[in-house]
This record gives structure tokens, C-alpha cells and sequence, in this order.
């Protein structure tokens, strides 16, 4: 890993108007760019709708776009204008099966999509088998960058240690968890320190704010972690465009601002014997 500038978003979404909200995006994206200069700009879960649609499993699949495809190209655009990773969380349809996914996809500065990652644990009522709209992905995904490998997770996918683990297994050293989080600042705070310290990674946890088509209200409080699980960056409630520089140094330290070196590794000391 090479040090490098993360940032995360959180914006007001304009319930289920992908253009408005593509556009305010993008103003964001350009203001990070302009105050920030970082490397990987990180938004919130669902950000092109919001979380809770309010509407069938039907009627969203005649909103929301596949990927790749014409909803996500001003994005690319952006991101390629400004030079800049992008993590870009959205509803996703699958035209022929007619399913949706929650899924969150990495851009490079040239514009293309490197890859994408479909939420995997779906949070109550959001998963179609409980009379919701998402259908769950499978697959982990770690995409390399030439300053880092990033592991994707989703809000709920955080609170899941198996999750966060298994990114690292495929060679993560930044995590991003892109959320929607509903529950509370204590739960939200504990799980993004949890799974930076379970597994000495940074997170990069961008958190909506405002309310959704469903009346449902969010804190924002993003937040980027350090893998000794120190605060390094934490966003207010409102709107709010935060970053912080990461650097492999603090993979050697046992807490932050120490000079005492970490000489345990929650990875290499599991005791896989135990039953």
C-alpha cells in the first residue's frame, strides 16, 4: 500500500429521482476534488435513490438501470474528468431476470468500471424473500489500485465479522462499507472500529443523511478508521464531505500517535484448531 487520500460523502437524496441526485453527486464529487485532492472518493449506500424506495419491487425495477448503463455514465464522466476514484453505490436491475441488487461499484480516474460488488447480507424487509426488493449477491470482491487493494462491504455487511475477514483473506487493506445505517451512532461506531481492528485495515464508512421515500431518517456520522481503530475523519450529521490520509505506517502501530510497534496479528495468531 502507498499513502494516499480517502474521502466520503454523504449527501441529501431527493427520494428516487436518480438525475437529481446524480447531479448533486456529481457538484459534491467536484467540490471533494477541489478542498480534498483525494484519490478515492467513497458515497453512501443507494445514493442515486435512497434507501427505502416506498414502492414495489416492480415499479423500482422501472427506475433504477443496469450496470453498466446509462444511469452511471455521468459518473464515470465525472470521475474521469476530475481524476479520481469512485466508489458509486445504486440500486442495479438485472434486465433479463428482472431482479434487483444493492450494489456498489469501483471507477477508476480514466472512467471505467474495475468492478462491482453486490450486497451479500440484506438488512430486514430490503431482501425480496422477506417481501422486500433485493436479491443477494454471492461473491466477495477486493479490486486493486495503484495505491491499495479495496474490499467492498455493505451497511449491514459491517456488522458480520466473517465479512470484513474475508476481504482480507483476498488481500484488502482499505475496506469501504458505503451504508445507510438505521440503527445508532454507538452500533454504527463500534462495528466500523470492530472490523478495522479484527483485522488491522483501514474502513472508509460513508453514511446517509436526510430521510428516504419511506420516512425513514438517517444520522450520517461517516467516518474513516485507522486499523488500531482510531477516529481519523468523522462527519456531522447534515450533508458533510469528509477525508484523511492513509498511510501504511499506521499498519505498525498499536495505537495512534505510539512509537511502540504492534507485535500481535489477528490474522497470523488464529488458533484454527480450536472447536
Amino acid at each position: 500500500m502507498k499513502e494516499f487520500v480517502a474521502c466520503a460523502i454523504q449527501m441529501y437524496v431527493v427520494p428516487n429521482n436518480v438525475k437529481k441526485n446524480t447531479e448533486r453527486a456529481i457538484r459534491l464529487l467536484e467540490e471533494a476534488k477541489k478542498f480534498h485532492n483525494p484519490n478515492l472518493i467513497v458515497f453512501q449506500e443507494t445514493v442515486s435513490t435512497g434507501f427505502c424506495p416506498g414502492l414495489s419491487a416492480e415499479k423500482l425495477l422501472q427506475i433504477v438501470d443496469t450496470i453498466p448503463g446509462k444511469q452511471i455514465k455521468p459518473i464515470q464522466t465525472a470521475a474521469r474528468k476530475n481524476r479520481v476514484y469512485v466508489v458509486w453505490p445504486s440500486y442495479e436491475k438485472d434486465e433479463e431476470k428482472k431482479e434487483i441488487y444493492n450494489t456498489a461499484v469501483l471507477i477508476s480516474p480514466s472512467g471505467e468500471i474495475i468492478g462491482k460488488y453486490r450486497k451479500t447480507h440484506l438488512f430486514g424487509d430490503e431482501a425480496i424473500s422477506k417481501g422486500g426488493w433485493v436479491t443477494p449477491g454471492r461473491k466477495l470482491a477486493v479490486f486493486q489500485t495503484e495505491f491499495a487493494r479495496i474490499g467492498i462491504m455493505i451497511c449491514y455487511d459491517g456488522d458480520f465479522p466473517e465479512v470484513a475477514r474475508g476481504l482480507v483473506k483476498k488481500g484488502a487493506e482499505v475496506i469501504v462499507r458505503p451504508s445507510a445505517f438505521l440503527r445508532n451512532f454507538e452500533i454504527w461506531s463500534l462495528t466500523n472500529r470492530a472490523r478495522a481492528f479484527d483485522n488491522h485495515v483501514f474502513v472508509v464508512a460513508a453514511n446517509a443523511t436526510g430521510v428516504d421515500a419511506s420516512g425513514k431518517y438517517y444520522f450520517g456520522h461517516s467516518m474513516i478508521i485507522s486499523p488500531a481503530s482510531n477516529l481519523l475523519a468523522l462527519a456531522g450529521a447534515g450533508e458533510n464531505i469528509i477525508s484523511a490520509w492513509l498511510s501504511p505506517d499506521r499498519f505498525r502501530e498499536v495505537s495512534q500517535g505510539s512509537r511502540t510497534e504492534r507485535i500481535f496479528d489477528h490474522i497470523k495468531d488464529l488458533n484454527e484448531e480450536i472447536t
